[in-house]
């Protein structure tokens, strides 16, 4: 079983590229997330027919986006963050309100809940840190409460770098937006909260990005972030095979990551 997270920043514009289509021929995922689609199903002309798509679209027009794309027929679709979690916590602010920004999508199926988030970013004047110290723990206890039914799987853009292996100039952007003592904190939560950072299972170290700036040629010298990631239930660990990330795959200014699960 192959679980493929992907911000592909317009899949119109991957699709276009061609660049989709390559990268699921290639790697054949059984599931695949996808973040910050920018567009709504109707706005997409695409054709894989051994999967079935489940789309959480933004209200506004080519803004943010989630969706997932099975070839396992899931048991239930759950699209954002159920209301009664949301409703404790200050989900809208003055850039817009992120419970219409279609920034999650949850399957459940037999033996766990797959879910892909596009988590808010904190603004270059870190003015949106306040809506990220409501975000993460909104999320996280969703993510909690299904865990309560069933081991979780959840991948996606997180927006932040946890650590300092996790982008190649650390003391450089100490307290910058993706790098401050919040963002990361977010992170630490999800950890002290039972769920474990598949990548770091298997790989140890710096120089791992998912995330290049387009300015000065950074993917090609490799000066990136890694602040996308796949999660999963510590009681999953045992069956996690492989946990890796896809550089080579072009089309986005992110690239994709993924796990292997034993079947």
């Amino acid at each position: 079983m192959k679980i493929f997270s992907w911000n592909v920043n317009g899949i119109r514009a991957v699709l276009k590229k061609g660049e989709l289509q390559r990268f699921i021929a290639k790697h054949n995922p059984d599931i695949l997330c996808l973040q910050e689609t920018k567009a709504s199903e109707d706005q997409v002309d695409i054709d894989f027919p051994e999967y079935d798509g489940y789309w959480s679209s933004a209200v506004k027009k080519g803004y943010a986006g989630t969706a997932i794309f099975t070839k396992i027929a899931p048991i239930q679709v759950i699209l954002g963050i159920p209301e009664d979690i949301a409703s404790k916590y200050s989900l809208e602010d003055k850039y817009g309100d992120t419970m219409k920004e279609g920034r999650v999508t949850t399957l459940e199926f037999d033996d766990y809940y797959v879910s892909t988030v596009y988590t808010p970013n904190a603004k270059e004047d870190l003015s949106r840190i306040p809506m990220r110290q409501a975000w993460d723990p909104a999320y996280l206890e969703y993510m909690s409460t299904l865990e309560k039914k069933k081991p979780v799987i959840f991948c996606g853009d997180l927006n932040v770098a946890h650590t300092e292996d996790d982008l190649a100039r650390p003391k450089e952007n100490e307290g910058n937006k993706g790098f401050t003592k919040e963002e990361r904190a977010g992170i630490d939560n999800i950890v002290e909260s039972g769920f474990v950072d598949t990548f770091r299972l298997y790989n140890s170290g710096n120089g791992f990005y998912t995330w290049w700036s387009h300015w000065g040629g950074a993917r090609d010298r490799n000066v990136g972030w890694r602040i996308d990631y796949v999660m999963a239930s510590k009681s999953l660990v045992p069956i996690i095979k492989k946990a890796n990330i896809h550089s080579d795959v072009m089309g986005s200014d992110h690239c994709p990551v993924s796990i292997e699960i034993q079947d």
